[in-house]
Formats: C-alpha cells, sequence, structure tokens
C-alpha cells in the first residue's frame, strides 16, 4: 500500500474511532450528577481504556511485550464496547426524542432519563461481551458433505480438515494452537489446509514465544498445505511468509500440487499482496492451464470473492475464510451485504463454494454473530 493511500486510510480509521469514543464519553460524562472528583476520575478511566488499543498496536509494532499483548486484550474488548455502546446509546436518543413529543419526558426527568440509559448500556454492552467471549473461546467442527462427479482413481472419498483466520499474536496464542492442534487429531483427516491468516499482523509477538511450534497435526496421508491470507501481507510478507515455512507449512503461492488420486490442489497468492507489496497474482485461468479437466480441482484462495470465476474455470470446490462471518453481530448482516457468500456452502453450477467464520479473531475476542471453527468437508467422488 502506498504511504499517502496509507495515511488517508489511517485518518478515517482514527477519526472515526475519536468520534465514537467521544460520544459514549460525553453520554456517560453528563450522566453522572455526583462530584467532580467522580467526573474525573471518570473522564481518566475513559482515557484509559480508549488509548488502549492504539497504544497496544503502536508498541506490537515497535516493541512487542506482554504489556503490549495486554493493552491490546483491552483495547480489543474496548472496541466491542464502544460497538454495543454506540448503538444501544443511539437508540436510546432516538427513544428520547420520541418520548419527549407527548412529554413523557421533560426538563423535571431528562437527567434520570440519561443515567439509566447509560447504566442500561453498560449492564447489557458487559452482557453482550461476556457472552461473546464465551463463545469465542469454544470452538466447533463445522462439517460439510460433498459430492464431486469426477473419479480420483482408487480414491473414493477425502476427508479434509481446513482452518482460516486462526489470527496468531497479541490475543491468539499457544493454549489456542494447542486446542486446534487437538482437533485435528480427533477429526483424523487425509489432508489439512490452513486457509489464510495464520499471523494476525505484526511478526513480534508471534516470534516473542515462537507461537507456530506449538501447532502439530496428526499423520495425515495427503499432507498439510496453506496459502497466504491479507494479514500474512500486513504485517509484512518477508518475514512473514519464511517464518512459516520455517515450520515446514508448505505455502502455495500460485501453485498446485497434485494428491493421491490426481486430486488437483490449488493455492492462490492472496489478492491483497498486490496491495502492500505491488504483486500481481496469477489470473486463475492460467492457474487452471495446467490441469486436467478430467480430475477433480480444488481451489484455496483467502478472500471469496468473484466466485463466478471459480464457476467460469470449472473449479470443483473452493475453500475460503476471511469474512468471520462478520465475528459481532450486526456486523454480519454487512458482511452477508458485501460477499456473495459470506459464510456456509454454496453451489453454483457444479461449483461447491465453502466459506468459514474462521478460528481466530481480530480486535476483540469476541464472537457475537458467528461461531470459532474448524472446517471437516468429507468430499465423495462419484464420476460417472
Amino acid at each position: 500500500m502506498k504511504n499517502y493511500q496509507f495515511l488517508i486510510f489511517l485518518t478515517i480509521v482514527l477519526t472515526i474511532y475519536s468520534l465514537t469514543n467521544l460520544y459514549i464519553f460525553l453520554k456517560g460524562y453528563h450522566s453522572i450528577t455526583s462530584s467532580r472528583e467522580t467526573k474525573i476520575l471518570y473522564t481518566l478511566i475513559f482515557l484509559i481504556l480508549a488509548s488502549s488499543f492504539v497504544a497496544g498496536k503502536v508498541l506490537e509494532a515497535t516493541h512487542s511485550t506482554v504489556f503490549s499483548d495486554i493493552l491490546n486484550i483491552i483495547g480489543g474488548f474496548w472496541m466491542g464496547f464502544i460497538l454495543y455502546a454506540f448503538l444501544l446509546l443511539l437508540i436510546s436518543d432516538i427513544g428520547g426524542l420520541v418520548l419527549r413529543v407527548p412529554g413523557i419526558i421533560g426538563p423535571d426527568n431528562i437527567l434520570i432519563y440519561r443515567k439509566w440509559a447509560f447504566l442500561g448500556t453498560l449492564l447489557i454492552s458487559v452482557l453482550l461481551i461476556s457472552g461473546g467471549f464465551i463463545n469465542a473461546v469454544i470452538p466447533v467442527v463445522k462439517k460439510y458433505n460433498v459430492t464431486i462427479n469426477k473419479f480420483a482413481g482408487e480414491v473414493k472419498n477425502l476427508r479434509i480438515a481446513a482452518v482460516s483466520d486462526v489470527h496468531l499474536g497479541s490475543i491468539i496464542r499457544k493454549r489456542s494452537l494447542r486446542k486446534l492442534s487437538e482437533i485435528f487429531r480427533e477429526m483424523k483427516p487425509d489432508v489439512v489446509f490452513l486457509l489464510g491468516d495464520i499471523v494476525d499482523g505484526e511478526l513480534g509477538p508471534v516470534m516473542r514465544g515462537d507461537l507456530l511450534k506449538y501447532f502439530t497435526i496428526p499423520e495425515t496421508a495427503d499432507g498439510l498445505y496453506a496459502i497466504t491470507g491479507n494479514h500474512e501481507f500486513i504485517g509484512g510478507a518477508d518475514r512473514t511468509i519464511p517464518y512459516i515455512e520455517s515450520k515446514g507449512i508448505r505455502l502455495l503461492k500460485d501453485e498446485m500440487v497434485i494428491l493421491p488420486g490426481g486430486i488437483q490442489v490449488i493455492g492462490r497468492l492472496d489478492r491483497d499482496s498486490r496491495r502492500y507489496y505491488s504483486k500481481e497474482r496469477m489470473p486463475l485461468e492460467e492457474l487452471m492451464k495446467n490441469t486436467d479437466p478430467k480430475l477433480p480441482v480444488i481451489l484455496l484462495d483467502h478472500q471469496p470473492l468473484n466466485l463466478g470465476e471459480s464457476q467460469k474455470h470449472d473449479v470443483d470446490l473452493q475453500l475460503s475464510g476471511h469474512t468471520h462471518n462478520g465475528q459481532m453481530w450486526p456486523l454480519n448482516l454487512i458482511t452477508r451485504k458485501l460477499y456473495e457468500l459470506s459464510y456456509g456452502h454454496l453451489l453454483k453450477g457444479s461449483t461447491h463454494i465453502i466459506v468459514s467464520s474462521g478460528y481466530g479473531l481480530w480486535g476483540p475476542r469476541i464472537r457475537s454473530g458467528s461461531r470459532s471453527e474448524v472446517l471437516l468437508v468429507n468430499v465423495k467422488f462419484a464420476g460417472n
């Protein structure tokens, strides 16, 4: 990404973040009817919490420590809080305007209404965040059964374990990786696919604990393959990709491998390699030139965009992630509008497309609109 583009993007994000925090701060400040000291204490606590996410990201990029991890965790929960607090306070403001029309709210009780609206916002936000946290740390195995009408030699069935968006870093650490490794062992797959965003961004928190050493998979018939996601490039692909590959993980960067039975697996370079490194990925049409159309083709592509292209070029199965299925309600409603398929399974012609909500998270460790998951895709080959 060019410097001026990054500065524009950063300015917009920080402006929105600051204005949202200011709105919530003023609502709370004006609801406090006690002493001046209480308002000062409220202001200090609010400033610390509101600055934690930005401070954590800056420290993570310059000097990753346990302290920067703590700031990122606090800041992540704060991001979840400002999302729900903003929505709830906005609803209370609209409600207040409506109640003023018949005179239910007036000068005599407006302060009481503001106070209880803010306290109610705090309580509901905490409940939503707490439930979302519990939901986020209990991953599930999402199963799909897919039939591909092609022969694969003597291979009649393929048991695929796949995971997207692990986001290793300050928040997702070794305990989560050990859990993921345990899930893979219990699944007993034939092949394992990592569908991008293995690393959250900055490599410092990952290298500090050499986190990928805690990731293990069982013996499989067909091995382990991975692709890049946009976050592999955000944190610096020149460091991130070699680190991942140093752990024996085969990254497919616009490459194809052949599994037993002639099953063709294509791993695409993430489309954001162009944005961050000015490196264009190969067109799917070119990648498909070396495939045998009579044999199954599985495509690994982190971002589920231009799905019609996969259908046009006769891909049999595409596996993607990236969307997190919105991660927190109501953001999942937005991702449904942005993507043809933001989560689940879609059959376009004879092309099966599966998009996962991912295992890890970005920002808050909260899932209130989706589940953390690992994919188990049972593929049956039934050629005529």
